[in-house]
């Protein structure tokens, strides 16, 4: 059998390593002592030294020692304790001033009412006449009754109606200015009056072709079918439903309260879409007599 070397190099650093650490282990073991012992040594010359310290000095040491270990936190309430005395004692300390009220004249009526309103409304052209013809009976409920003043300015062609020192209601303004714009727009000066007198009445418009888009001759018959023979449709709607209707051109305005405009626009519209006069009239009489029994 052939000769087998024994390989001693792993061997030697296997007992190197054993060694050294027999070695770490002593010396670790001899470092803890050294520790102990100096920590012994330590406390020994503290206490033989805090024998010949005053108790002041031992206080003043342990305090040192307590403010290097612990930070005292003041609590809110002390810090704004602290605050509310300082400016007690800076108030006493300053001298007193004499705190001065204002003083507020009384307002007078006319500054209470504000400044004085005013209103424009403007007039086509082919509304002067008429305009020029009623003025009378236009200016004097308005000054009169709501005690405004009014004008018709010639170079821009508006009515306005201002407020004055005699207005006790503001709401008055209102009530001119629909009245005057329902006289413009087709109105009986009789029927508008209705807007100065009654509050709960409003003005409607809207188009024909809004309700549905007609050219032409489509849309001469539906304005026809509306106005009727002689105005007898119209009418007829009127009376049902206690409204005014005005037709010019493509345009529709109803004067009436708020249940009675929407009863003359349904069946307006009804017409428009091409009804019968005779169903549309017997379905706004339906709806009257059940508004009438209702109320």
């Amino acid at each position: 059998m052939p000769d087998r070397k024994l390989n001693v190099f792993p061997v030697i650093i296997a007992v190197f390593q054993i060694r050294w650490l027999f070695f770490f282990r002593k010396f670790h073991y001899f470092y803890s002592i050294l520790v102990f012992y100096g920590d012994i040594l330590v406390i020994s010359d503290r206490m033989d030294s805090g024998k010949d310290v005053t108790p002041d000095a031992g206080a003043a040491i342990e305090s040192k020692h307590d403010a290097d270990s612990f930070t005292k936190v003041k609590s809110k309430k002390t810090q704004k304790r602290k605050r509310e005395k300082d400016a007690a004692d800076m108030d006493t300390e300053e001298e007193p001033v004499a705190s001065k009220r204002p003083q507020f004249p009384p307002i007078s009526s006319d500054k209470l009412k504000g400044p004085d309103e005013m209103r424009k409304v403007a007039v086509p052209a082919n509304r002067y006449t008429p305009l020029k013809e009623n003025w009378l009976k236009i200016f004097t409920p308005i000054v009169e009754n709501l005690q405004l003043q009014v004008r018709f300015n010639l170079k821009t062609r508006n009515v306005e109606i201002k407020t004055c020192k005699e207005t006790q209601d503001i709401g008055s303004l209102t009530k001119a200015t629909d009245f005057v714009r329902a006289f413009i727009l087709g109105f009986q000066v009789e029927d508008a009056l209705a807007l100065i007198r009654l509050d709960e009445l409003f003005l409607e418009s809207f188009d024909v072709t809004d309700v549905k888009p007609l050219k032409g001759d489509h849309l001469s018959r539906a304005i026809g079918r509306i106005a009727g023979k002689g105005g007898k449709t119209k009418f007829t709607i009127e009376n049902v439903t206690k409204t005014r209707i005005v037709l010019a051109d493509t345009k529709v305005h109803i004067l009436g309260s708020f249940q009675n405009i929407k009863m003359a626009r349904t069946a307006i519209c009804n017409l428009i879409l091409g009804s019968p006069p005779s169903k549309v009239y017997g379905n706004i009489r339906v709806v009257a007599s059940r508004t009438a029994e209702r109320f």
